[in-house]
C-alpha cells in the first residue's frame, strides 16, 4: 500500500506539473496576441514556481535507496557540557520538527529525556511520510553549535556539541529476528511532568538486546503496553541498522580498504557569533540566514548532501 500510494503520489506531481505549464502556456499565448504586458509577472513568477518544484521532484527520483522511502526515527543525543549541550537539543528538536511539519510529515515522540535544569537530553522521534528517511539520512551525524551562552553570566562564548542518529523504520515484511529469551525488560516511572497516571505507575519500558547490547527506552505513553510496542518498533530499526553497519564493513575489507563507521563524526557547524553562519563541511554549503535554518528550512543542506552522492 504505501509503495502504491507513493506511486500515486508521483503521477500525481507529473500530472499538477503539467497542468500548470499548460495553463501558463495558454495565458503567455493570450498576452502576446492581445499584446497585454500585465500577464508578464504572474507568467515569471509561475515558471519560478514551476522550476523549483521540477528540482524538488528530480531530488525525490534520486532516492532510489531500498528504504529511501520508508518513515524515519531520529535520535538526538546531547553531547559533553551539561545544560549547553542539552539546550543545544532542544534547539535541533524545534528545527526538525519545523521542517517535517513544513513538508508534510508526521511527527510522533517516541522518547523523551527531558534535561536537568533545562533543554533535552535525549529524543527519540518517528517521522511518518513519503520518503522521510530517504532526506533525513543527511543529518546523520554530529552537529556544532557556536553561540555566547545565555547560561554563563559573563557573557562567554561557548562550544556545543549534539548527535543526530537517523534510521528507517522497518515493517513486518522485513525479516528482523528478535528472540524474547534474548530480551531483559525493566519497567520504570517516567520522568518530565507528569500527568494523572504517567509518574504514578511503572509505565516507562526499557529493553535490552543481550547479545549485542543494545538498548532502547519509550516513556512517552501512558500506559507500559503502548511503551512495549514503540520499544520494539525502535529494538527491530536499531537491530536493522547494526546489520546494515556489519555489512558495509565486510564490503569495504573486500574491497582492499577499512573505513571505520564512527557514531558521529562532525558533519554542521552552526556559528551564532562573532558571525552569522551556517555550513555544512561534507558539501561546503553555506548560508548567513542562521534564523531560517532553525525555523526549519534545511532544504539546501539536505539537497546538497543527496546531490553530492555522499
Amino acid at each position: 500500500m504505501q509503495q502504491l500510494t507513493g506511486l500515486k503520489d508521483s503521477v500525481g506531481q507529473y500530472e499538477n506539473l503539467q497542468s500548470r505549464y499548460s495553463d501558463m502556456s495558454v495565458l503567455w499565448q493570450l498576452g502576446m496576441e492581445e499584446q497585454d504586458e500585465s500577464v508578464y509577472p504572474d507568467v515569471v513568477e509561475t515558471i519560478k514556481a514551476l522550476n523549483r518544484d521540477i528540482e524538488h521532484l528530480e531530488l525525490s527520483l534520486m532516492l532510489s535507496g531500498e528504504y529511501d522511502g520508508n518513515n524515519a526515527i531520529l535520535t538526538l543525543h546531547a553531547g559533553a557540557g551539561g545544560t549547553e549541550a542539552q539546550d543545544w537539543v532542544q534547539m535541533l528538536l524545534r528545527m526538525y520538527v519545523r521542517w517535517a511539519e513544513k513538508n508534510g510529515y508526521k511527527v510522533e515522540t517516541m522518547d523523551f529525556l527531558a534535561g536537568d535544569e533545562a533543554g533535552v537530553k535525549s529524543v527519540t522521534l518517528l517521522i511518518s511520510g513519503r520518503n522521510a528517511y530517504g532526506y533525513l539520512k543527511a543529518e546523520k551525524g554530529v552537529h556544532r553549535l557556536v553561540r555566547i551562552s545565555p547560561f554563563d553570566a559573563s557573557g562567554r562564548r561557548h562550544t556545543s556539541f549534539a548527535a543526530a542518529d537517523v534510521m528507517p523504520e522497518v515493517d513486518d515484511t522485513v525479516e528482523i529476528n528478535i528472540n524474547p529469551v534474548d530480551l531483559r525488560v525493566d519497567t520504570f516511572r517516567a520522568g518530565g511532568a507528569g500527568g494523572q497516571h504517567i509518574n504514578k505507575t511503572d509505565s516507562a519500558v526499557r529493553m535490552t538486546h543481550l547479545p549485542t547490547g543494545v538498548v532502547v527506552q519509550c516513556q512517552s505513553e501512558r500506559s507500559q503496553i503502548q511503551n512495549r510496542e514503540q520499544c520494539m518498533r525502535l529494538l527491530r530499526a536499531k537491530l536493522f541498522e547494526l546489520e546494515r553497519q556489519k555489512q558495509s564493513v565486510k564490503k569495504a575489507e573486500l574491497g582492499g580498504e577499512y573505513q571505520a563507521i564512527e557514531w558521529g563524526s562532525q558533519i554542521r557547524s552552526y556559528v551564532f557569533h562573532p558571525y552569522n553562519l551556517v555550513k555544512d563541511h561534507r558539501t561546503n554549503t553555506e548560508t548567513g540566514n542562521t534564523q531560517a535554518v532553525m525555523d526549519g528550512e534545511l532544504d539546501l543542506f539536505i539537497e546538497a548532501y543527496l546531490r553530492s552522492g555522499l
